[in-house]
């Protein structure tokens, strides 16, 4: 029995090793097949003892707050660093972090360099949809200013991750756009659009067409890309509308009799959504296009949010996400980095 080991960056996110190593306990004993590095100041993890868990020690720790060159140049021991060398160096097969995004991103592009044809990781994340699953959107936030060649290869890295997690060959993958229709959108977006249609056309994606934001909730498509601008402010509306729900069941009901009774009626159906939209439930977003697997759970993540970054993670090393993203990026080598012009040329097999 092959053995999944994850390193993890024990002190990141808003509580540090209070949640981490609670839930590496947890994660450790439903998967007998999976071995842990967790990665930390040794004062934090000296309590931790797991016949599959083993401490690596690092001296700094990287703050929510640190600027990215703090980070990058001058924290060259912290645990956020220390777990993604952990799989440059082939010791673990992914890395989990709950810290600094934009440092998390950083460090791992710095120490794992993109895979060819890629020219820009991206975060991908599970938003619930209404068909009791999740729709993968992809850039979260890393790229705020994208190409319509980057939008395709964030098409083709989403489409890999889908297969590696959900089992499903063929994704479908829509474009995020204010309507439906190929002429609408910014030229950029009309671009991509070409781009996409002409990866459907020679076998790279399943592309179903422009999608508007309600798609992304509604599970029209199995992807949805964007750029990272806008693709943040989906993510943080979805965040919001689940702490407003929350915070409706909790007080929302207790005004007066009539509230009271519109309460106890709405309650169940209300309590269903509410678990429904919970990120804790979809925590882990996966960081695609490096030369390696980093997950980034959220950084106010509980034990079971932690837990299911952790489960994330596992499941892309298990299932060789990363062979399967480099096998996608070669099928569509021939698109990835020519013009829209270009690569109907390449497509049709004209001059």
């Amino acid at each position: 029995m092959s053995v999944t080991t994850l390193a993890v960056d024990c002190m990141g996110g808003d509580h540090g090793p209070e949640i981490t190593l609670p839930a590496c306990r947890h994660f450790l004993d439903h998967h007998p097949e999976a071995a842990l590095l967790l990665v930390g100041l040794p004062d934090s993890l000296a309590g931790f003892s797991h016949p599959r868990a083993r401490l690596v020690t690092a001296t700094e720790v990287v703050a929510m707050d640190d600027p990215i060159e703090v980070a990058l140049r001058k924290k060259r021991d912290s645990s956020m660093r220390v777990a993604i060398q952990q799989v440059k160096d082939g010791a673990a097969d992914a890395a989990v972090s709950a810290g600094n995004t934009g440092a998390l991103m950083a460090i791992s592009r710095y120490i794992l360099k993109t895979l060819d044809g890629i020219d820009r990781p991206a975060i991908a994340y599970p938003l619930p949809n209404a068909k009791n699953g999740a729709t993968t959107v992809l850039d979260l936030g890393a790229n705020v200013d994208c190409s319509e060649h980057h939008l395709l290869q964030f098409a083709v890295l989403g489409s890999a991750l889908d297969s590696a997690l959900k089992g499903k060959d063929s994704p479908t993958v829509g474009l995020l756009n204010i309507g439906s229709e190929a002429i609408k959108g910014s030229e950029m977006i009309k671009k991509a659009g070409d781009l996409l249609r002409i990866a459907a056309n020679s076998g790279d994606l399943n592309f179903y067409g422009n999608v508007e934001g309600n798609d992304i909730f509604l599970g029209t498509t199995d992807i949805v890309v964007c750029d990272g601008f806008v693709g943040n402010v989906a993510l943080k509306t979805s965040e919001g509308l689940a702490t407003m729900v929350a915070a409706f069941l909790k007080e929302g009901f207790s005004r007066n009799i009539f509230t009271k009774i519109a309460g106890f009626i709405a309650y169940p159906v209300l309590s269903s959504f509410k678990k429904r939209v919970d990120y804790r439930h979809h925590n882990g977003a996966a960081l695609l296009g490096l030369r390696g697997l980093v997950f980034k759970s959220h950084g106010s993540a509980d034990v079971l949010a932690f837990e299911q970054a952790l489960n994330r993670a596992y499941d892309a090393a298990h299932h060789k996400l990363l062979d399967r993203v480099q096998a996608r990026i070669a099928h569509a080598a021939p698109l990835l980095m020519v013009s829209p012009e270009e690569a109907l040329r390449v497509s049709t097999g004209t001059q």
